[in-house]
C-alpha cells in the first residue's frame, strides 16, 4: 500500500501506528494510515485483514501530566 520512500512500517509490524495519516477523522474519532490500519481515539486499531486490536490505554498508574 505504502508509497512513501522510506516505506511506512507494514499492518503487521509491531510499529504500525507510526505510519503515516492519509484521513483523519477527529469529529468521527479515527484515523486512516498509510498501512491500512483504522486507529480510534480509545487507541484501538481495525487492521487490514479484519483483525481487532484492542484499545491499549496506559493504566492509570502510567499516565503522565503536564507540569
Amino acid at each position: 500500500m505504502c508509497q512513501h520512500q522510506t516505506q511506512c512500517p507494514s499492518a503487521e509490524s509491531a510499529d504500525r501506528e507510526s505510519a503515516r495519516l492519509v484521513a483523519h477523522h477527529p469529529e468521527q474519532g479515527w484515523s486512516l494510515l498509510c498501512n491500512g490500519v483504522v486507529l480510534f481515539e480509545d487507541t484501538g486499531e481495525l487492521l487490514p485483514d479484519g483483525r481487532v486490536i484492542a484499545p491499549h490505554r496506559p493504566s492509570a498508574g502510567q499516565v503522565m501530566t503536564a507540569a
